[in-house]
């Protein structure tokens, strides 16, 4: 329960990071502790209001929404690139690069010390993230496949979900690359340079056309991807207090969404100090 707490409000935490950034180029909000304290708020509203109208209603309207909404914006992407059929290309062989490197990368540990820097600042770290979010995603996961049969369950959990990842990131990650690769630092120079990490995505986008629009959609993305992690979250915490498949009181399921809001409000001063202004090394290493 403790490790689903922290690792929800670490993501609601970060991702707010993202929506202030978002917000700023959209309208000048200032990217202010206490603006981000207000985000946090209104992520963890809308999650206490999920929470709330339950799993059909609530969660899983949600879910459903944000993922036409990023089904669009990789759509959107992939024809306004100035290269579809780079992208196309690098899709395919990015797939069998991955499935090539994925054995052996999932045993590497670095035995010999050639790159220790990497492995310590940000192995470790997403290790440490998933630990904390497998058991409540194991749970989630078990808790609404309910008459699924197991080549449903495995399609939909492993093989559809990681099929979708490639594709995600290779056309983002391709793309984004074409961009450097066309006019040198134009990405580079405002996202590691200045240490502008959530900007990131903003800055990608300001190369495409309809740049408003895509922006506000990106931001809307963000803001129920992180929602729907904290009311997921919070019904599985509700689950293993009541020790009942089923939902517990109203509540409860409002205590544990509003403790992760406060929580990532609480750590967010520490992440932005230390995570937003990346080292000399971190910054050459990412160039």
């Amino acid at each position: 329960m403790i490790g689903t707490v922290f690792g929800v409000a670490v993501s609601i935490g970060l991702g707010t990071l993202q929506i202030n950034s978002g917000l700023h180029e959209l309208f000048g909000v200032p990217q202010e502790k206490w603006v981000q304290v207000i985000l946090i708020g209104v992520v963890t509203a809308i999650a206490v209001t999920s929470v709330v109208l339950g799993l059909d209603k609530g969660v899983k309207r949600l879910s459903n929404l944000n993922i036409v909404l990023a089904v669009a914006l990789l759509i959107f992407v992939f024809v306004a690139s100035s290269s579809p059929l780079f992208l196309a290309k690098g899709t395919v062989e990015t797939a069998g690069s991955y499935l090539s490197q994925l054995p052996p990368l999932a045993f590497w540990n670095d035995t010999f010390g050639a790159n220790p820097g990497w492995l310590a600042s940000n192995t470790v770290v997403i290790w440490a993230w998933t630990i904390c979010w497998a058991p409540f995603v194991g749970i989630f996961i078990a808790r609404i496949s309910k008459g699924r049969t197991i080549r449903q369950f495995v399609g939909g959990v492993l093989v559809l979900p990681t099929a979708f990842s490639v594709v995600w990131f290779s056309v983002f990650g391709l793309s984004a690359i074409r961009i450097e690769q066309s006019e040198p630092g134009k990405l580079v120079g405002p996202v590691v340079d200045e240490g502008d990490n959530p900007g990131a995505l903003f800055a990608f986008l300001g190369e495409f056309p309809a740049t408003g629009f895509v922006m506000a959609l990106s931001v809307l993305i963000v803001v129920i991807f992180f929602t729907t992690s904290s009311d997921s979250a919070s019904l599985v915490v509700d689950m293993l207090c009541t020790g009942e498949s089923g939902m517990g009181p109203t509540r409860q399921r409002v205590f544990w969404a509003v403790l992760e809001g406060v929580v990532g409000a609480t750590l967010l001063p520490a992440a932005v100090r230390k995570r937003l202004v990346p080292r000399p090394a971190e910054a050459e290493t990412a160039r």
